[in-house]
């Protein structure tokens, strides 16, 4: 710990120097000290139950306040690690490639220049490992249990193979050392780039940015989810130049306000003006709080895909169902916009496609203006639907593996085990014994007579943490589903009263 402590204070110290800063005053003007380049506005601290390592305020802070400018020197780019000579002309020869490929080739060059780079305090303070869907293993794929995340995870690994084998000849070019050339060190490369690159408006492939992704994710809020049915109402020239946000409501919102709210996802950028990365509190902050960062809307499936973890309570989390053929050629939203919000009620769009579906064909043209503006047509159209949206969550909840309260057991058996032993023993009085079993086998530890002394392998605990997330993933899937039906259940009582 003390070390780590001194590494820590090292590379703020180097950031300092570099311009880094988190005082109110410019980047490029002279500081107070270049001991640290926080103290001003920001601290490294932890917080266990919020992401772990963040940012925390060092005083109260106001909405809208600049927290920390990165000068653009300081960002690691394509643009600045190809100054190298040798890189831009390996780099040169192989265009095929995308700017995401290349940028993750840079990263792997200067961790194989290692102490000669002039990144190299902060490449020390990359994470070691990552839990992006891309690094799950087969048994933590299928843990998730659901078709939909298990297909992503299978894509995300195929996509990352099959670039990692179209880069492998301009590594070979640069003359890599083997331990790079991996597809491990390939994978990891990838992570880092997926999980902490920062927008920047002339490269796609974004930059790393020292002390500036030490900030932890924040989740846009409940206000995001009223263009959930744009789609559609973009399509539909008749209300191009002023569109209803919210049937319920009644809400009418000019088109031209659609870009001030796509700019309220993020909370810093790159300044011209002043050459630097600007980040900007979002909220008003109490000394001693985490300051947050929200860099767009995700759910929780794509958390896990491009970050490697998820929100306990992630306002913009969805669940898709299936739905019947008939059901998307019915309506002209998109299949993105028929979801369960995260609170189990469905969203505006797939309760109209289903009001719609349950409409004879003939007579749907003539209710369209009605389902459109988020009408009920009528109160036996009404109660079909929502039994069959009950039905079908009922459905999919029993053809899943484990049940709500099964996965609950595994999660406490996960956090409150002093040890592996008591682990194993707590799980073979659990229904998911057997996924226990299947975990023991892919790490070769299925016939060991006594796990008292076993100490898992650093691959074996990796594991043991995205098995964690999965099931963490699947049993929030399944409360959206249960509190669905209890949604359902609550829309039918009232039409009984």
């Amino acid at each position: 710990m003390e070390q780590e402590q001194q590494n820590l204070e090292s590379f703020l110290t180097w950031a300092a120097l570099l311009g880094i800063s988190d005082s109110t005053t410019r980047a490029d003007q002279p500081q107070h000290s270049l001991s640290s380049c926080l103290g001003s506005s920001l601290c490294v601290s932890h917080f266990p139950h919020s992401g772990g390592r963040g940012l925390g305020a060092v005083r109260d802070l106001r909405r809208g306040e600049i927290v920390l400018r990165v000068p653009k020197y300081a960002l690691m780019t394509r643009e600045s690690v190809m100054e190298d000579k040798k890189l831009c002309f390996a780099v040169n020869r192989h265009s095929c490639l995308s700017s995401v490929q290349i940028l993750i080739v840079c990263l792997l060059y200067e961790m194989s220049k290692w102490k000669t780079s002039r990144w190299h305090p902060y490449l020390m303070h990359l994470p070691h490992t990552y839990d992006i869907l891309a690094m799950f293993g087969e048994f933590e794929k299928r843990a998730l249990q659901v078709d939909e995340a298990m297909w992503v995870t299978e894509k995300a690994i195929l996509k990352a193979k099959s670039e990692w084998r179209d880069a492998h000849a301009l590594m070979e070019d640069l003359m890599f050392r083997p331990q790079f050339l991996t597809f491990k060190a390939w994978v990891w490369a990838s992570a880092t780039i997926s999980s902490r690159t920062l927008h920047i408006p002339w490269d796609e492939a974004g930059c790393l940015c020292p002390v500036g992704d030490l900030f932890n994710y924040d989740a846009p809020g409940e206000e995001s989810s009223g263009i959930e049915h744009l789609d559609y109402l973009l399509s539909n020239s008749s209300i191009h130049d002023t569109i209803l946000l919210n049937g319920d409501k009644n809400i009418m919102v000019d088109a031209e306000q659609l870009d001030s709210h796509s700019q309220r996802l993020t909370d810093g950028g790159f300044e011209e003006d002043v050459n630097a990365y600007c980040f900007y509190a979002r909220a008003h902050y109490k000394k001693g709080d985490q300051v947050l960062l929200c860099y767009g809307t995700y759910t929780n499936l794509e958390l896990l895909e491009h970050y490697g973890f998820l929100l306990q309570e992630n306002p913009n989390d969805k669940v898709f169902i299936p739905l019947e053929a008939a059901v998307y050629s019915s309506t002209s939203w998109s299949k993105d916009s028929l979801y369960i919000h995260h609170n189990g009620k469905p969203s505006f769009a797939l309760l109209a496609a289903l009001r719609l579906w349950a409409t004879p064909q003939n007579k749907r043209r003539s209710v369209g203006h009605l389902v459109y503006s988020g009408s009920q047509l009528s109160a036996d159209n009404e109660i079909f639907i929502i039994k069959w949206l009950s039905k079908t969550c009922i459905a999919v909840l029993k053809n899943l593996p484990t049940s709500i309260e099964e996965d609950t057991l595994l999660l406490n058996a996960m956090d409150n085990s002093q040890d592996f032993f008591t682990f194993v023993d707590i799980t073979k009085l659990l229904s998911s014994r057997d996924e226990m079993y299947t975990f023991l086998e892919a790490h070769n530890m299925k016939d060991t007579d006594s796990f008292t002394d076993i100490i898992l392998s650093r691959k074996a605990r990796r594991s043991m943490d995205r098995w964690k997330l999965a099931v963490q993933w699947r049993l929030k899937y399944k409360k959206v589903l249960f509190n669905c039906i209890s949604y359902c259940n609550d829309i039918l009582d009232s039409f009984m009263k």
